[in-house]
């Protein structure tokens, strides 16, 4: 059973960085494509990240330039580095995974065509 667990959410400062991991041990598939989501309270999921077998990348356009999403094949994890943080970004983040799929090009991605959910991590922007 694959269940990804996310790390490293917490309290930050506006304009400060955190570092999100989501380790996933068991982990089996060589094409997929990994996605960064958040949620706040009442709100859509919305997604902010994503990385494919290949190493592509692909941001939704409020993140480009603050936020990184990379990836640790040997360690099963994936990472998304967060800078200039603000209180927009306050909210739960998710990781999730398809799997026998690359990123469709960048496209934005769906909750629905996701296979695997990590439980959310709460991150919280505040002086």
């Amino acid at each position: 059973q694959i269940q990804p667990v996310e790390s490293g959410g917490g309290l930050v400062q506006p304009g400060g960085s955190l570092r999100l991991s989501c380790a996933a041990s068991g982990w089996k598939y060589g094409l997929y494509c990994l996605t960064w989501f958040r949620q706040g309270p009442g709100k859509e999921r919305e997604w902010v990240a994503s990385i494919d077998s290949d190493g592509k990348t692909s941001y939704t356009s409020s993140v480009k330039g603050r936020f990184t999403i990379s990836q640790d094949k040997a360690k099963n994890t994936l990472y998304l580095q967060m800078n200039s943080l603000s209180d927009e970004d306050s909210t739960m983040y998710y990781c999730a995974a398809e799997v026998a799929t690359d990123c469709s090009g960048g496209a934005p991605r769906h909750e629905k065509g996701m296979a695997y959910w990590g439980k959310g991590i709460l991150v919280t922007i505040s002086s």
